[in-house]
């Protein structure tokens, strides 16, 4: 199995589970080995009372991004921290894409970087999520010598 049929079986499996990502209206559109790109088109129930994109929406838009590329390997794993900066507002009718890339991954440990952009390239946050892998595997792999 090659590391992005890998990355596709484990997304695969994820979303299948993955409730809160499919209720939001999140989609899955790349993934590969440390890499995933989700997107959501901003709707009146994302907007807080300002009239903007509550940013707790786009933090689980960047927090799913980092999830399903830190999962690529069939390892589960799990976020250990997280922080995002906001730089600017999504507004209702915004398609946010979220864009993660691994930066290192050593042992159980791993630093990925998501940047959140708005349809027209502007950026709305930069998140970086801090990974640590548990027991189990999101498929099962049949050991191959």
């Amino acid at each position: 199995m090659t590391p992005k049929e890998r990355a596709e079986r484990s997304a695969a499996a994820m979303w299948a589970n993955d409730k809160a990502s499919q209720w939001l209206g999140l989609r899955l559109t790349h993934v590969d080995e440390g890499t995933a790109t989700l997107e959501m088109t901003v709707q009146d129930h994302h907007c807080n009372g300002h009239g903007i994109c509550h940013g707790g929406f786009t933090f689980t838009l960047a927090d799913s991004a980092f999830a399903f590329a830190c999962n690529s390997r069939n390892q589960n794993t799990v976020a250990q921290h997280n922080l995002i900066s906001y730089l600017a507002p999504g507004q209702k009718g915004d398609t946010l894409t979220a864009t993660a890339t691994e930066v290192s991954l050593q042992g159980r440990s791993g630093i990925y970087d998501i940047t959140v952009t708005r349809q027209d390239g502007t950026k709305i946050a930069e998140f970086r999520g801090f990974s640590r892998s548990i027991k189990g595997q999101l498929f099962a792999e049949e050991d191959t010598i």
